[in-house]
């Protein structure tokens, strides 16, 4: 099926379409948003009926109001709200066509909507080309080949003559727009088709060849029309009495169905058309096309019109440009920001000034994504200049990039270079880059770095109250396992208040809450943080941050709760585009419930992620689930060889596997080998204080020496800070240890105590372990525990309903999870009946708090 044949399906299969043509032609112009609001049009009186964050996020998209801080996912979540509206009465179609034109901000919003969409009653259909290539984000591909000779011979001209139907059928190679334009052409003498031209150079002829039939004045309004790229029909009649043209030279247009005007736009039969009128007038006619278009618009179009119809350097124009940019900025066009800021430079005369607009539009490129793009420009910046502030900013922008590759040494590197630059002149900044540089070193393992950055940052001499240089060296410190002097020194920072906005906090408190194992401390910032970027609509940072919530609430042992948000989290990693989904968190769950085949393929992802950005430890918790499930199935001796093959380290994450590893030595009878390891565990917790580590360590060596003194401490600790997953491992080793003593009657309470916890957490091999360790001391087989009402609920479903419960409306909800109303009603019905209710008000009966 051909592409119009597939549109025109889709099309007639919907109740209600909206179709999306692309406008590009090859003028370099890109207005952020312009493809969105083209599409959104016929819906903006319903924004009202939207949570107010996403009105205003549309309304600053469409330059309708100032931006606020909202990021370009917000956008697209605005879109999917807005789509929904319009598919309350009937089913939606969304289709769009050429997306290869569509502006990037565009593209980002309407691609996370359709990766969201889920029982809204809508389809997106999008048609693009491969070059220039469209991204799709993971969405579902129809890739379309040729037609078949049959349908081929179908969509030939029927005057076409024989002699040149075969030819004309080896040149389309199956294209139907190619069988059409190129027969018409052909039978009208007016293509050689025995060249070696591109297909798309032949059909652009075959347009030009219609375009050559029609009156002069008439090709020269076409350029008009193509050059703006708006399509208005009022801009291109106000520009057309400048160059001469008459009113009615758009007529023989019209009436040969080159191009149709309605709704007050002039539309193009095919975009290839649109660009054949463009790009058969000379250079010179374009210039005097665009400056007459610049006199009959305002703002942004004005700018970019003059800027192509500049000859040379124009500081003026130049200066419209930056502020064309700085717009485009404002409403999170930073594709649109890196190209104004561009073309400003290269309009620009002063060698200072082009400098400080490539900088500029490196740094938008940068934030756009486009690091490639965002290097290159940074190259041709950097051989202009000489200032360290610009060179400075520069650095981020390589950073950035090397990072995104996938490496993280190369991207520290950079950034403490950067930061030294400025250190003199800009300490501040100095400081935030080397903050960042300390933070992303730890993952990969590399202490030396971390001891640099630390350095780096006593050198600045920042102010005694600011606590970044004694954080930095305090981190470095517990890195090269010099914790006596590094955990006090972490620990007083962690003291003092968290800083206000989100992207600081992340910046600079949450690495250590984990590095100190301050979990309270973490499931409260954490959950905070997410709150806070729901309300505030910075969905960007919500992956991060959730991964952070879930990392939390794992140790804290609501692996249900951990579940959730990891898996919303993975869901906004794929659908924002985030290039590190973490998968390692629901792997280790996998393991514990003894999930074998969900397990390793999780694991094994979260390791080459790891191996690809050189983050050596951001592996250890794929190494560890992998580990558990070795552990879970009896395999002590694959247990204990992963764990003792990670990597080394000396913070929380790196301890923690500790207790795992003791118990797989003992098991095997080589208790030896982990001496060292707990020797810094018991070293780590010292410090710590932290009752949760107390208890760990207490297990440890109630299991190496055979001590149930330290497993009843072990037990007292655990009341201090309850992990029901760490506390039932306590009780099931003590019950274990007792039975193996024949004290049985002791052993039942504890066993008994630790099956119902893993049944109620769905650790099914550590609950089939301590049923069977019951059975051995005499107990009947315990009864398996009526099902909890949340365990049948998908972590989604389970999220809808304990927000139902609040009392919250479907839109409400829809808001927070970043979803629509109905989608948020889809499952709340699902829900009700496994829940065995039929109204939100029987949700008031549930024990909500256990779901």
């Amino acid at each position: 099926m051909g592409k119009s044949a597939l549109l025109e399906y889709a099309v007639q299969t919907a109740s209600a379409a909206y179709v999306l043509r692309g406008t590009g032609v090859e003028t370099e112009v890109e207005l952020p948003f312009a493809a969105l609001h083209l599409l959104l049009r016929p819906a903006l009186d319903r924004l009202g009926t939207l949570p107010a964050p996403q009105t205003a996020a549309l309304r600053g998209a469409f330059g309708l109001a100032p931006m606020g801080q909202a990021d370009k996912f917000l956008v697209g979540l605005a879109t999917l709200s807005l789509l929904a509206e319009l598919a309350e009465d009937r089913p939606l179609l969304v289709v769009v066509d050429d997306a290869q034109w569509v502006d990037e901000a565009s593209a980002a919003a309407l691609l996370f909507a359709a990766r969201r969409l889920q029982s809204e009653g809508i389809a997106v259909l999008i048609a693009a080309r491969d070059e220039p290539s469209f991204p799709t984000n993971g969405l579902p591909e129809l890739r379309l080949g040729e037609l078949g000779r049959e349908d081929a011979e179908s969509l030939l001209s029927a005057e076409l003559p024989s002699e040149l139907r075969e030819s004309v059928l080896a040149e389309a190679g199956g294209n139907p727009l190619a069988l059409v334009e190129l027969s018409k052409a052909a039978d009208q003498g007016e293509l050689d088709i025995a060249g070696p031209l591109p297909l798309t150079d032949r059909l652009q002829a075959a347009f030009a060849g219609q375009l050559d039939r029609l009156p002069e004045p008439t090709r020269r309004i076409l350029a008009v029309a193509a050059a703006e790229d708006s399509g208005s029909l009022s801009i291109v009649l106000t520009a057309a009495p400048t160059l001469g043209i008459p009113a009615d030279a758009l007529e023989p247009a019209e009436l040969t169905g080159l191009v149709k005007v309605t709704g007050g736009v002039i539309r193009f039969r095919h975009p290839l058309l649109r660009s054949a009128a463009y790009q058969m007038i000379s250079s010179s006619q374009r210039r005097l096309i665009h400056h007459a278009l610049a006199g009959a618009v305002s703002g942004d179009r004005r700018a970019w019109h003059l800027a192509l119809a500049a000859t040379g350097p124009d500081d003026q124009v130049a200066d419209a440009l930056e502020e064309s940019a700085e717009r485009a900025g404002a409403r999170l066009g930073y594709a649109a920001m890196a190209t104004a800021y561009e073309r400003s430079a290269q309009l620009s005369e002063d060698q200072r000034q082009i400098a400080r607009r490539l900088v500029a539009a490196a740094t938008a490129a940068s934030e756009a994504g486009q690091f490639a793009r965002a290097v290159a420009l940074s190259d041709r910046a950097e051989r202009l200049t000489g200032d360290p502030a610009m060179l400075a900013r520069l650095a981020r922008v390589r950073s950035a990039a090397a990072f995104s590759e996938g490496s993280s040494r190369h991207s520290a590197r950079i950034l403490i270079d950067g930061a030294a630059l400025v250190a003199e002149i800009d300490p501040e900044s100095a400081a935030n880059m080397l903050m960042t540089a300390s933070r992303d070193i730890w993952p990969t393992g590399d202490a030396p770095f971390t001891t640099e950055a630390a350095s780096a940052l006593d050198r600045l001499g920042l102010p005694a109250d600011d606590p970044r240089p004694d954080l930095a060296r305090g981190l470095a410190d517990i890195y090269v396992r010099n914790l006596e002097s590094g955990f006090p020194l972490v620990s007083d920072f962690l003291r003092r208040p968290p800083p206000e906005d989100v992207e600081s906090q992340l910046a600079v408190s949450a690495h250590p809450v984990f590095v100190a194992g301050r979990l309270d401390l973490a499931v409260s910032l954490s959950t905070g943080l997410a709150a806070q970027c729901r309300a505030e609509g910075r969905i960007r940072l919500l992956p991060a941050v959730l991964d952070y919530l879930a990392y939390s609430q794992l140790l804290a042992g609501r692996h249900r709760d951990a579940r959730t948000s990891a898996e919303e989290g993975l869901r906004l990693a794929y659908d924002t585009g985030d290039q590190h989904p973490a998968t390692s968190l629901l792997a280790w769950l996998a393991a514990v419930e003894g999930d074998e085949q969900r397990c390793r393929p999780l694991a094994e992802e979260g390791l080459r992620l790891a191996l690809r950005h050189q983050l050596p430890v951001a592996g250890l918790l794929s190494t560890w689930a992998l580990a558990m499930l070795d552990l879970t199935q009896g395999r002590d001796q694959a247990a204990l060889d992963r764990l003792l093959a990670r990597p080394r380290g000396s913070s929380h994450f790196a301890t923690r596997v500790v207790v795992d590893e003791v118990e797989a030595a003992v098991r095997l009878g080589t208790p030896e080998c982990v001496r060292e390891s707990l020797a810094l565990f018991e070293r780590w917790t010292a410090l710590s204080g932290e009752a949760w580590a107390l208890a760990l360590v207490a297990r440890c060596h109630g299991i190496l020496h055979d001590s149930e003194e330290d497993f009843l401490r072990a037990l007292d600790w655990h009341k201090l800070a309850p992990q029901p997953y760490e506390q039932a491992r306590t009780q099931l080793a003590y019950g274990e240890w007792l039975r193996r003593r024949r004290r049985k009657a002791e052993a039942r309470p504890h066993l008994r105590a630790a099956n119902e916890a893993f049944d109620r957490l769905g650790a099914r091999p550590w609950a089939d372990r301590a049923a069977a360790e019951l059975r051995a001391s005499g107990e009947a087989t315990p009864t398996r525990r009526r099902a909890d009402p949340g365990s049948v609920l998908t972590a989604q479903e389970l999220q809808v309903v304990r927000l139902a419960a609040t009392g919250a409306t479907n839109r409400d909800i829809a808001a927070h999870l970043l979803l629509s109303p109905r989608t948020i009603g889809q499952h709340l019905y699902k829900a009700f009946p496994k829940l065995g209710i039929s109204s939100r008000t029987e949700l008031a009966r549930l024990e909500l708090d256990r779901l």
